[in-house]
C-alpha cells in the first residue's frame, strides 16, 4: 500500500484542488477501500461554493465527495462482516480519493456483476429512496409520486417503487426531452412541465383520490401542488429542495386530508442510523440490483484528471444521470 494519495479538496476557490495527501488507517470499526469510481452528487457544487472565498465562502479547506466504489484493502478492530478483498460500494464524506476510510456499516457489497462505475453511483440514491419510502409508511399495491423524477436519485426512486409492488409511479419533470427516460425507467405517467396542472393530472391518474406516498426532491410550489394530490391519510415525504426550500402550502389541502408530512436527510451525523437504512437495502434492493431491475442512469465517466470538466457538467444541470469520477 503507498504511503501517499491523490485528492480532491475545496475551500480554495471556485474548483477542487489536486492534493497528495497520506493514506488514511482503518481504524476501530472501520474499513479502507481503495477507490475505483466516485459519483458526483449535487451537495457537492453547492458545498463547493458555499466554501469559495472568492465569493464570500468560509474558505476552510476540506476534502470532497460522498460516495464510491471499490476494493476494502484493510479493516480495522472489531469490524464483522466486510473481508479484506470484497467489492464494495458506500457513502462517506471525502470519498474524492484514491483510498477512503469509512465506517463499515456504510458499505454494502457490489451487487452481481455490476461495474464500478455503476456502483459508485448507487448508495446515496438507494438508501435516500428506499429510506424515503419506508418513512412514507409504503405497501405494495400502492400509489407513488416522485417529483423531480428524472434526476438521477428520482430515477432510482422510481426503479425501487415498482420493484416493490407500486401499483401506479408518477413521476414529473420540468424538460419534455426526459419523458422517454422515466418511461423506460417504469413511471407509469409522467407529468411535464413547471407543475400549474400537477395536481389535476395526479387526481385524473389515480380516479380521483390521489397517490399513497409523494417523494418530493423539489419543494417550492411542486411541494404545494403535491398536498392536495395525495389521498387522505397519505404520506408526504420531502427529500431535496431541486427549485427552492420555500414553499407556501394551504394548510386546509395538509389537515383536511389528515395527511402525515415527513421531512428526510440521512445525514453522517447519526452513523448508526445510516447504517441501519443501509442494512435495510439488503433484503430487497440489493437482490434486485443484482438482477438487473435496478440500475443507475450514468451521464458520463470522467477521469480524476478532468474533475473540473466533471463539476461543470453538474453545474449545467443537464445531465442524464449520474456523474462519475474514475480514479487512477
Amino acid at each position: 500500500m503507498p504511503a501517499t494519495m491523490i485528492a480532491l479538496f475545496g475551500g480554495t476557490g471556485p474548483e477542487w484542488e489536486a492534493r497528495e495527501v497520506p493514506v488514511p488507517d482503518a481504524g476501530p470499526g472501520q474499513v479502507l477501500v481503495r477507490v475505483r469510481a466516485a459519483a458526483l452528487n449535487n451537495a457537492d457544487a453547492s458545498v463547493l461554493a458555499a466554501t469559495d472565498p472568492a465569493t464570500g465562502g468560509t474558505g476552510e479547506p476540506y476534502q470532497a465527495g460522498y460516495e464510491f466504489a471499490g476494493e476494502v484493502c484493510a479493516v480495522g478492530p472489531g469490524v464483522t462482516g466486510v473481508l479484506v478483498g470484497e467489492r464494495v460500494m458506500g457513502t462517506q464524506p471525502r470519498s474524492f480519493a484514491q483510498y477512503v476510510r469509512a465506517d463499515h456499516r456504510h458499505v454494502l457489497p457490489v451487487p452481481g456483476a455490476a461495474g464500478y462505475e455503476e456502483a459508485a453511483s448507487l448508495p446515496t440514491g438507494l438508501l435516500t429512496e428506499h429510506g424515503a419510502l419506508v418513512l412514507g409508511a409504503f405497501r405494495a399495491g400502492q400509489s407513488v409520486l416522485i417529483t423531480g423524477a428524472a434526476s438521477a436519485i428520482g430515477l432510482l426512486g422510481v426503479q425501487i417503487a415498482k420493484v416493490l409492488g407500486a401499483s401506479t409511479v408518477v413521476g414529473t419533470t420540468r424538460t419534455a426531452s426526459k419523458e422517454a427516460l422515466l418511461a423506460s425507467a417504469g413511471a407509469d405517467v409522467v407529468v411535464v412541465g413547471p407543475g400549474e396542472d400537477l395536481t389535476e393530472e395526479v387526481l385524473a391518474a389515480t380516479g380521483g383520490e390521489g397517490v399513497d406516498v409523494v417523494l418530493d426532491h423539489v419543494g417550492g410550489r411542486l411541494f404545494a401542488a403535491s398536498l392536495p394530490a395525495t389521498r387522505v391519510g397519505g404520506h408526504l415525504v420531502n427529500i431535496g429542495r431541486l427549485d427552492r426550500a420555500e414553499s407556501t402550502i394551504d394548510l386546509d389541502h395538509l389537515s383536511y386530508r389528515h395527511l402525515h408530512l415527513r421531512g428526510v436527510s440521512f445525514g453522517f451525523g447519526r452513523p448508526a442510523e445510516l447504517g441501519e437504512v443501509l442494512a435495510g437495502l439488503v433484503p430487497e434492493v440489493l437482490p434486485a440490483v443484482a438482477e438487473g431491475r435496478i440500475r443507475p442512469v450514468v451521464d458520463e465517466v470522467f477521469p480524476l484528471a478532468s474533475a473540473a470538466e466533471a463539476l461543470d457538467r453538474l453545474r449545467t444541470g443537464g445531465a442524464l444521470g449520474k456523474i462519475v469520477l474514475a480514479m487512477p
